[in-house]
């Protein structure tokens, strides 16, 4: 659990620091979690420019490398940026200096977010803290495989399509993925920009809790920043949608879910099935709609505005060769696939129809809770796969991301949290109303004091 103490008393003391330090440094080198530490990690509390007090002060935390940093590199995981360095920092990172939290560093990521196992990176692919030979989830497997070896007791990420909660689930920590509006996106590379969140990734759902309370809020420089609370006081009824169950075929994953559903009842929950009739067409609104939307948001990368530019003779040819060169197979793919479904004459039969089946799961999923408070889904059908060759193909990604996108399309908030399995880490998700984070984050520390979560081999509770 999550323990500030001892957190706070590591940026105190200068010899801390260092057998800290030199800890982080180990793990990082044998799962790539980090791309850069910043300059503050080294330095503490005294030498780094954070606020003397605070609710977060001297703790350390890592931001995903799409987030905006002032004065640290700002890649997006792309060979397209380079060495861009980033003149501003983004509103969440901001308000965590304010609190007194240290950045760390920046977190490794499949490129500008697009992927769920964090190898499509410039900086070369992340490893698994619990088992090297596998993925530790995406795009936010740098952040997640952080927290989980210990390097930092929580982490900032971004949840588009899972991005958040996949990862948590693959390393078998806390992700959280508020509901969309309650933090600002101002200093986060847009992706898809009605679909994406900031999101937390930490050793405990107290700690997420607790970060979310410190960067969620209005901000004057994202106008789609709202405020809200919860329509309900306290959770008594758990709803599973039954294609879950139908669906999975992996036992590891089903068994997981099942002793879910067991150990949630038996700390007083009522568990009823429900239909989720949408759940099957989640996944392909989403590609539609998310792909669209990187069209349009990476467009402004091509080497003139931002990043790496090829040398030619013209800007036209500048900006195809910039491209080209700088982007990767997956980015281009998506950039490709959203323009095609933008071109008139597929406008309507693409775009439109998967904004269609957006607007027809956000009202399924409210009518749902009219009779649940919550629901429970698996976070993915598989366990953590392997990386490099034997790992999942593209289309078996995609495929695989239906049940975390559901949440994305609604707006929803989600929390994925780890459940007891003897190999690997398997997460299960709970999605809630609109501003119903704390309803989630209270039904998982229920479950987490019952059923703590494992660490994995080589994690160290303290560095001496």
């Amino acid at each position: 659990m999550y323990r500030e103490a001892r957190w706070r008393a590591v940026f105190a003391d200068e010899g801390l620091r260092g057998r800290w330090l030199a800890y982080a440094r180990a793990w990082n080198e044998r799962i790539n979690a980090l791309v850069s530490f910043s300059d503050a990690a080294g330095a503490g509390v005294a030498g780094a420019d954070v606020a003397p007090a605070g609710p977060l002060a001297g703790v350390p935390c890592a931001v995903k490398d799409n987030i905006a940093v002032a004065g640290q590199p700002l890649s997006c995981g792309s060979a397209l940026l380079g060495a861009h360095v980033a003149p501003f920092s983004a509103t969440c990172v901001r308000r965590l200096q304010d609190a007194g939290a240290i950045v760390a560093g920046k977190t490794n990521l499949d490129e500008f977010g697009m992927g769920s196992d964090t190898q499509a990176s410039v900086h070369g692919g992340c490893a698994n803290p619990w088992d090297l030979e596998l993925v530790p989830g995406g795009s936010s497997g740098g952040s997640a495989a952080a927290v989980a070896a210990g390097i930092v007791p929580f982490a900032l990420g971004s949840d588009t399509g899972g991005s958040v909660r996949q990862p948590a689930s693959f390393c078998g920590v806390f992700g959280l993925k508020p509901t969309y509006g309650a933090v600002s996106r101002f200093g986060l590379v847009s992706y898809a920009s009605s679909l994406e969140v900031i999101g937390i990734i930490a050793e405990s759902p107290e700690l997420c809790g607790q970060v979310l309370g410190v960067i969620a809020g209005l901000d004057e420089r994202d106008q789609s920043t709202v405020a809200g609370s919860p329509d309900r006081d306290a959770v008594q009824t758990i709803g599973v949608p039954r294609a879950c169950r139908r669906e999975l075929r992996d036992p590891q994953v089903r068994a997981a879910l099942d002793a879910a559903v067991g150990q949630l009842a038996g700390l007083g929950y009522r568990m009823v099935d429900v239909d989720l009739t949408t759940l099957r067409y989640a996944a392909a609104a989403y590609y539609v709609i998310s792909c669209a939307e990187a069209s349009a948001n990476l467009a402004r990368f091509d080497g003139v505005r931002y990043g790496v530019r090829a040398a030619a003779e013209s800007a036209d040819e500048a900006i195809i060769a910039s491209r080209s060169a700088g982007f990767g197979e997956e980015v281009k793919l998506r950039v490709l696939a959203g323009t095609y479904v933008l071109r008139s004459g597929f406008h309507d039969r693409y775009y439109l129809r998967a904004q269609r089946v957006r607007t027809a799961l956000r009202d399924e999923l409210a009518a749902l809770f009219d009779r649940v408070d919550l629901l429970l889904m698996p976070v993915y059908p598989v366990p953590p796969f392997a990386r490099g060759s034997a790992r999942l193909d593209p289309f078996e990604q995609k495929v695989a991301d239906r049940y975390t996108t559901v949440a994305n399309l609604a707006g929803a908030p989600a929390l994925s949290f780890p459940t007891p399995q003897p190999r690997v880490p398997i997460g299960m998700q709970l999605i809630g109303p609109n501003f119903g984070e704390r309803l989630i984050l209270d039904v998982a520390a229920r479950y987490a004091a019952e059923h703590p979560p494992a660490r994995p081999p080589g994690y160290a509770e303290d560095w001496r």
